[in-house]
């Protein structure tokens, strides 16, 4: 629930704290006081569109606040986690500034966040029914989600979203088989000709390089086997050898091993320096004899390589990539002739995807027919209690040319206000007044379906008066009962249902108009009826009369938010 709105500097607000409680809270005050400053700053911290021309007349930016408690909303801490916003506490803040350049910026719990990430998350936390407001209940989508929720169908809706999402993937898969076919088709001659070349090279994975070193080795041979016994020689050949020098090394490490007998250790290195290089010797002598003076294995060797280069300019920059190329061409081929049976394959996927599909729509339909008829009937019956003794209720449903994803059919809500009319759209009702006593009414019925926590009420009581005025404060009492509601009012009927009463009034300071607000309880609150009710709220039968109303609000039957209204503060800070 909002358990605080915080607004500085905007239109003629300078600074202002709301308090607000659970329960039914009502906000009152003369015309012009600001009461509809207060639910347009609610609209800007909602993500609605902002303008400097809103600043409030010679401060440089404007800032609202609101704060939630969402203790009892754990899929708003999840929503806000999926955002990288931290939602560790068990408060929301939401908080909206209009700089006077004209840049807006916007935070949720600190994170600084896009209009449209606030609007996302203002949405979960509040309704707000103005008179031309576009809310959540005028939306075909959120119209549906409220029958299969009032239905109990929520599952059934999403089971059918499965099946559509799988008869739409089975579609996708034929389709991309019947495209990939024909352009195999149309490729087929070209695809043949890359296959067999490519195939008949029988390429070697690896093969370039191997054939790389052994030509240069073939056109070196006669260069290598020279230089081979040219090593070998110099270490173990006929004269002045590597190995005959080594023999008087011998004899001077013999003579000082015998001198110094911990030398010991040095006779074991030069026995490996002179066993490895006889052993390079013998490996230099049979490399020698392997080199190969072979032209007729150069000419072959170098007509593979220019085969591989070939293959790699047209088909790719690396033998691994004239091999691939290869790989998909013969795929695609293959295609040709495999497509049939895969094709039969998917087209049986999809006539089942299709099968189920319409079962579980033919389900839900059934079943939000049934939901449709029963939620008219109980729409009806409130709408006498909101002044609307002629008005008439019901949830459309309206076939679609084929299945969607959310079923069958659209969802419209319809509303027929006066004996005679035709129904029309709920969207469509002309009086803004009763557009929300519709929506009243619907909050009603489905007040325990619904999980916004806080439903905000503008001129809700437009157009009517006294007993209807009754009705309708003791409906949006009922409400209260499971969500917080916030109502402006002009309506004394409708104020002394409130379980929280709150005045709005229009001051000066330092010569420019400002708005403040005082939470009111007993003879403050007597005054503000008295004063509603046209009367003079310093005379007694005026105040007789405000007295009346706030009893027999207190004889209604107890809920559970009046108690936790009792314990709100009886005044909120002045700006």
């Amino acid at each position: 629930m909002l358990t605080e709105l915080r607004i500085k500097n905007f239109a003629i607000i300078e600074s202002l704290t709301l308090p607000l409680a659970r329960g039914f809270n009502v906000l009152s005050g003369e015309t012009g006081a600001g009461k509809s400053i207060i639910v347009g700053a609610l609209g800007l911290l909602l993500g609605e569109r902002a303008s400097a021309d809103l600043i409030r007349t010679g401060a440089e930016r404007a800032t609202v606040e609101g704060v939630f408690d969402v203790a009892d909303r754990p899929e708003i801490a999840a929503m806000l986690d999926e955002r990288g916003i931290d939602a560790e506490e068990p408060l929301v803040v939401l908080k909206r500034e209009i700089a006077a350049a004209g840049r807006t910026r916007a935070w949720v719990n600190g994170t600084t966040v896009s209009a449209t990430i606030l609007a996302e998350v203002g949405r979960q936390l509040v309704n707000l029914h103005g008179q031309h407001e576009a809310q959540t209940l005028l939306e075909g989508d959120a119209q549906r989600r409220i029958l299969d929720a009032f239905a109990g169908s929520t599952e059934q809706a999403l089971g059918v979203r499965e099946s559509h999402s799988a008869l739409a993937a089975a579609r996708r898969d034929i389709a991309d088989l019947q495209r990939r076919r024909a352009d195999a088709e149309k490729r087929a001659d070209y695809l043949r000709h890359v296959v067999q070349e490519i195939e008949g090279a029988r390429l070697v994975e690896g093969e370039d390089v191997r054939l790389e070193d052994e030509a240069r080795r073939l056109e070196n041979a006669e260069e290598l086997r020279e230089l081979a016994t040219g090593i070998s020689s110099a270490i173990e050949g006929d004269e002045e050898t590597v190995l005959e020098r080594l023999a008087g090394i011998e004899r001077l490490l013999a003579t000082i091993q015998r001198i110094d007998p911990t030398l010991a250790r040095l006779q074991e290195l030069y026995d490996s320096a002179y066993y490895a290089l006889e052993a390079l010797a013998r490996e230099l002598t049979e490399y020698e004899s392997a080199v190969d003076l072979d032209p007729s294995r150069l000419d072959e060797v170098r007509r593979r390589r220019d085969l591989l280069f070939k293959l790699t300019k047209k088909y790719g920059a690396t033998l691994a990539d004239v091999m691939e190329q290869g790989t998909k061409a013969r795929a695609e081929l293959d295609l040709v002739d495999s497509a049939g049976l895969d094709l039969r394959t998917l087209e049986a996927t999809e006539r089942s995807a299709l099968a189920a599909l319409e079962e579980r729509a033919r389900a839900l339909t059934a079943a939000r027919t049934a939901a449709a008829e029963r939620l008219g009937r109980a729409v009806d019956e409130v709408l006498p209690d909101l002044g609307m003794n002629d008005g008439h209720f019901h949830a459309a449903l309206l076939p679609l040319r084929e299945i969607g994803p959310d079923g069958a059919e659209a969802v419209e809500f319809r509303v027929s206000l006066n004996v005679g009319h035709e129904e029309r759209p709920l969207a469509r009702v002309a009086s803004g007044g009763e557009l929300s006593r519709v929506m009243l009414a619907l909050k009603t019925i489905l007040a325990r379906l619904d999980r916004v926590g806080t439903l905000i009420f503008d001129e809700v009581d437009a157009g009517i008066g006294g007993r209807v005025g009754l009705q309708v404060g003791e409906t949006m009492r009922r409400v209260a009962s499971y969500h917080q509601v916030f109502a402006i009012t002009h309506l004394p009927q409708i104020a002394a249902r409130g379980h929280h009463h709150i005045l709005v009034s229009k001051g000066a300071r330092g010569g420019v108009t400002t708005a403040d607000v005082v939470v009111l309880d007993g003879d403050e609150r007597v005054a503000e009826i008295a004063r509603m009710l046209g009367g003079d709220p310093e005379s007694e039968v005026s105040r007789a009369h405000a007295r009346e109303l706030l009893e027999s609000a207190a004889t209604l039957p107890a809920d559970q938010s009046t108690s936790a209204a009792s314990r709100q503060p009886k005044r909120s800070r002045k700006g």
